[in-house]
């Protein structure tokens, strides 16, 4: 039981991870290149995402920026 529970709460967060991802790519006009762009008053989320962000910069080679670019 309690290992269903936790591969559920692993799952949602992989999930929810994905969703973000998708809805916040944005490409930067200076390098042309892809990023995240994570909310600048948002610690919470950069925090809670940041182990899957390494996983996926070195899995896609995706870029990840806090706040817009300037």
């Amino acid at each position: 039981m309690v290992r269903k529970v936790v591969l559920l709460a692993l799952l949602a967060y992989v999930v929810s991870y994905v969703v973000f991802r998708q809805t916040r790519i944005e490409v930067w006009e200076k390098d042309k290149q892809a990023y995240v762009i994570f909310p600048a008053g948002s610690p919470l989320v950069y925090y809670g995402f940041r182990p899957l962000t390494y996983v996926d910069g070195m899995a896609t080679g995706m870029r990840f920026h806090i706040g817009p670019h300037r």
